[in-house]
């Protein structure tokens, strides 16, 4: 019998939280509805993490080794960590392409 995967929790960080924030209240500026949609869209992105908490790659260089990235969107880059002992994955920024990483 397979050994079933016990799912890694998520837990978004105040930083991210905020990211997601920004994100949602500058497309709300033209489109509160699609704002509220593309926010949730965002967020189920991460859902996967849960049972594959590696999903993404290892970051950049100029990022800390732990710090993991994953493309939600062909505009935004969610950054995160992987917590084994915890068996959690900190969401810990969501930025657009555009953006510094600071």
């Amino acid at each position: 019998m397979a050994k079933t995967r016990t799912a890694y929790r998520i837990i978004w960080r105040p930083m991210a939280e905020a990211d997601l924030d920004d994100i949602i209240d500058y497309i709300a500026q033209d489109n509160p509805l699609r704002a509220e949609e593309f926010g949730q869209a965002l967020r189920d992105k991460t859902l996967p993490l849960a049972q594959y908490p590696k999903l993404g790659h290892a970051g950049r260089p100029d990022l800390p080794d732990f710090v993991r990235e994953l493309v939600v969107h062909r505009h935004y880059i969610m950054f995160y960590r992987v917590l084994d002992k915890t068996r959690t994955v900190e969401i810990l920024r969501v930025k657009h392409t555009a953006q510094q990483l600071s």
